[in-house]
């Protein structure tokens, strides 16, 4: 089964452990998003991403106009339209957070799991259980930094020569 990283967007002013705000909350798939790659425009006023959809807008027709006053065969046209939808399916969801976050909902969880329904029961489910004093990191906070020096291209800094 293909698992998949989903992100949770809340209110600014949630708190972990309440569940004030979560009949409103927002999770974000990571990953390829083909209705946004199939409908481009139509999908970001869909998510009521306004300014994403002008800006996509403005750089279809822009590619239109640049294909046509380059002459390019039909052929090449579909083909750069189709790079162009490929790279917008690949953004969508990028683009989705960062307006979620402009809008004062920033990222708070990012839970894995193999069906949208799964991830909201454990990013609400984490919700709850978080304490309301100590916040949780919205992502683990990686690999600690080693005491030994490290062997290879990059090694510890040895003073001033």
């Amino acid at each position: 089964m293909r698992m998949r990283s989903y992100t949770l967007h809340l209110p600014a002013d949630a708190r972990p452990g309440e569940s004030i705000g979560l009949d409103r909350a927002v999770l974000v798939p990571d990953g390829f998003v083909w209705p946004a790659f199939a409908f481009t425009v139509l999908w970001f006023l869909y998510h009521r991403l306004w300014i994403a959809a002008l800006a996509v807008l403005v750089g279809l027709v822009a590619l239109a106009i640049a294909g046509i006053a380059f002459g390019l065969p039909t052929g090449a046209g579909l083909i750069a339209t189709l790079l162009a939808a490929w790279l917008i399916g690949l953004e969508a969801s990028s683009l989705r957070r960062w307006t979620l976050a402009r809008r004062g909902w920033p990222v708070r969880d990012a839970v894995i799991a193999a069906t949208p329904e799964e991830a909201e029961a454990r990013a609400i489910g984490r919700w709850l259980e978080a304490s309301p004093n100590a916040p949780r990191p919205p992502f683990p906070s990686g690999p600690s930094r080693r005491a030994e020096p490290v062997i290879g291209l990059f090694p510890a800094q040895e003073g001033a020569r």
